[in-house]
């Protein structure tokens, strides 16, 4: 199995003398300067424990040596009465190695106006309307919330570098306590879904009489805005920038598609069908959004043998149980700490262990198979476009593109569901 967590040497003796003893840390990645921090969430239904989750996780990977950031998106009071801190829309250091924040739309959103300000004092796109804007009288409209919380993630993340820069991160965890699945579950398979938006766009852009009189100019403003890597439009093609913009989705999609960036786990009341239910689509949802889970918690007040039932629906993933935390005071993280169990420590640490395949390819058969755990056969749709060189699975309120080796590639001759599983005959 390959660990995940990168952590230097300074880290690890930290540790040791800490605790007299120097620790093992299960890590996987090259490591060394400039490796982004490894970001963590979990997902479940509205009440399951994800913010106390978010909290243990934090403290645990805090306490074992790692630089760690809690990230939190509610104005829920909880996450502050649990870790026993007011946490702010700055970073604040909660405890040795663990500092939080917590994101603010209204304030978040100010940085990239500013930014556009300072570009289009330079190129004059908007003639002056862009400045008159009070940044301070702007109200938060839907959807608001989820993009300034991709700035924010960004900056701590740093998911569109490139891997050459030396500096060295500021944290070696960032742990996302994320207002709801749903939102997560959005942000997993938006870069794949706006590909798909960009060709259209460029397209127009490229391909039309206003896109071509007003794209110049207003992509530069968009792109000397964001400067992703540090770099500006001065003296590149339009084309160029539509290149670079269309590699960068694609090297996000493939950072939140890799468990060891990306550690997803479910969480769930395992005396309540409906929070296993949930659970359960949640898995196939983060499936079908491109991504993994890493693995499953069961959080209760009042554990007993029954969890090992609720287990066997998620194998093979492994499955442990979080300590039961009082809502009504701070935690005592000393003891909670102690309280975990060895499973539990591993299963955190352990956090590109060995997933389940999503997708397989028979060329022999001439058969795709899907795993598709959470949803039954009438859940899903499947349609066939661009000749037969794609495959589009519908479920869960995602869309997923499956593209077929040219081998295979063909129309679709039947589709069966077994055991979790959708496979695909093509003719």
């Amino acid at each position: 199995m390959g660990p995940s967590l990168v952590v230097s040497a300074r880290h690890a003796h930290a540790v040791a003398h800490r605790r007299g003893r120097r620790r093992t840390m299960v890590m996987a990645s090259s490591g060394g300067a400039g490796t982004p921090p490894k970001l963590v969430t979990f997902l479940g239904k509205g009440g399951s424990g994800k913010t106390t989750a978010a909290a243990v996780a934090a403290q645990y990977y805090a306490s074992e040596g790692f630089r760690t950031c809690l990230v939190a998106q509610s104005q829920d009071p909880a996450v502050e009465q649990l870790m026993g801190c007011k946490i702010g829309n700055s970073l604040t250091e909660c405890a040795p190695n663990l500092s939080t924040i917590k994101l603010e739309t209204s304030k978040t959103l100010l940085e990239p106006l500013d930014r556009l300000k300072k570009v289009d004092a330079q190129v004059n796109f908007t003639q002056g309307v862009l400045e008159g804007i009070v940044g301070e009288e702007l109200g938060v409209l839907p959807g608001m919330d989820a993009i300034c919380s991709v700035l924010a993630l960004q900056k701590l993340l740093n998911f569109v570098s490139t891997g050459s820069s030396s500096s060295q991160p500021e944290f070696d965890v960032v742990v996302y306590d994320c207002n709801n699945t749903e939102e997560i579950l959005r942000l997993i398979g938006a870069t794949d879904r706006a590909r798909s938006y960009l060709r259209y766009v460029r397209d127009l852009a490229e391909k039309t009489d206003m896109g071509r009189l007003a794209s110049p100019s207003l992509l530069k403003l968009i792109y000397d805005s964001a400067r992703p890597n540090g770099k500006t439009s001065e003296g590149r093609l339009s084309t160029e920038i539509w290149n670079e913009i269309e590699q960068l989705l694609e090297r996000v999609s493939i950072w939140f598609a890799d468990p060891s960036k990306l550690a997803c786990f479910l969480i769930m009341d395992p005396r309540k069908s409906i929070s296993v239910s949930s659970a359960l689509r949640y898995w196939g949802c983060t499936t079908q959004a491109g991504s993994q889970i890493c693995g499953a918690f069961g959080y209760t007040e009042d554990p007993s043998e029954m969890h090992q039932e609720v287990a066997q629906k998620f194998l093979p993933l492994p499955f442990s149980l979080l300590p039961f935390l009082p809502n009504d005071s701070s935690a005592d993280w000393s003891r909670a700490l102690s309280s975990l169990s060895q499973n539990t420590r591993e299963q955190l640490k352990n956090m590109s262990t060995r997933v389940y395949p999503s997708v397989s390819f028979d060329s022999v058969q001439k058969s795709v198979t899907l795993f598709m755990p959470g949803f039954d056969k009438s859940e899903i749709k499947l349609y066939q476009y661009r000749g037969g060189s794609e495959l589009l699975i519908e479920a869960g309120d995602q869309r997923r593109v499956i593209k077929l080796p040219s081998v295979m590639q063909g129309k679709v001759g039947g589709a069966k569901f077994v055991d979790r599983n959708l496979i695909v005959s093509i003719r």
